[in-house]
């Protein structure tokens, strides 16, 4: 299987509540899924290119929290926090998210699926993005979320592809 080359995170949007983005690693389902769950291994790749990471806190059970923190280029900080509601290990993640920039909302949670799908030795992975609104989905999905995603995504790709 090819390596995924930048740019190849596909981004749609399914509904007016939702985002969905799907991308292939040449990597087994079990390793993306470790990557995605391991603070140490988060931490070399959800910044991007953006900036550092300073907090990659994950207690990896329904109930539990999670937090990233990194600083981005320019000194600020940004940070997103959120609650574990389904774990099936090595296929599914079901996750509340928060950005702790944004004003509060009464409009409820943003809701996070991640699939990870075997697809012939490699993995399919999928990111559904279940917001409480179109306007809150309009601001996150244009807010330049996907040149951050692409970057993450190819450095995600990498990482895994050396495990």
């Amino acid at each position: 299987m090819a390596m995924a080359t930048s740019g190849s995170a596909k981004v749609t949007l399914p509904s007016d509540t939702e985002i969905l983005i799907t991308r292939e690693f040449a990597a087994p389902p079990r390793l993306v899924y470790k990557a995605w769950t391991e603070p140490e291994l988060v931490r070399r790749w959800w910044a991007g290119h953006r900036g550092q990471m300073k907090v990659a806190e994950i207690d990896l059970r329904v109930g539990g929290t999670w937090r990233y923190v990194m600083e981005a280029q320019g000194g600020f900080e940004v940070a997103f926090h959120g609650e574990y509601r389904e774990i099936v290990p090595g296929e599914r993640i079901v996750t509340t998210e928060v950005f702790e920039g944004a004003p509060p909302s009464d409009a409820g949670d943003v809701v996070n699926v991640v699939t990870f799908e075997d697809a012939g030795g490699g993995t399919h992975l999928g990111l559904l993005v279940q917001c409480p609104s179109r306007e809150i989905r309009d601001m996150i999905h244009g807010s330049g979320m996907e040149t951050g995603l692409q970057e993450q995504m190819d450095l995600l790709d990498a990482m895994v592809a050396d495990m």
